[in-house]
């Protein structure tokens, strides 16, 4: 396990979606709480609940399904992509004014600010840039 936390984050959201995975857990932190949140806001991740074994916290996610037209049932099929920006060897960071759009606005980019992780939108309203962490779409 490495010490780039987004990096677990995403990566274990986009193999558990190719896989066809609806569960996710990953080890709950301050930044992963608000990673998550922010998912949970914008659409992408349909619940999070809190799960504890012994002396260790993990965030339980449920991804997103998509019902198939022809049979109305509940099937997998990948809808979520997720791009890691900013490593911890490069650092991406951006003013307010040169957040990138993803996809002319209907993905988002997160940024880590000196106010809190927030979203590319909430970034632009607040005037404040920062580190880009990721795009989603």
């Amino acid at each position: 396990m490495s010490q780039d936390t987004i990096a677990n984050i995403i990566t274990s959201i986009r193999n558990a979606d190719m896989g066809g995975k609806g569960i996710v857990r990953i080890v709950s932190t301050n930044i992963t709480e608000n990673f998550v949140k922010i998912l949970l806001r914008e659409g992408f991740i349909e619940n999070v609940r809190k799960h504890q074994e012994g002396n260790k916290n993990f965030l339980v996610l449920t991804l997103r399904h998509r019902r198939h037209r022809k049979t109305k049932k509940k099937q997998y099929r990948t809808s979520l992509k997720l791009k890691q920006i900013s490593r911890p060897g490069l650092r991406i960071y951006s003013k307010y004014q040169q957040i990138p759009r993803i996809l002319d606005g209907m993905g988002i980019v997160i940024l880590s600010t000196s106010r809190g992780i927030m979203t590319d939108r909430e970034a632009r309203l607040k005037r404040i840039g920062g580190e880009i962490l990721c795009h989603i779409w």
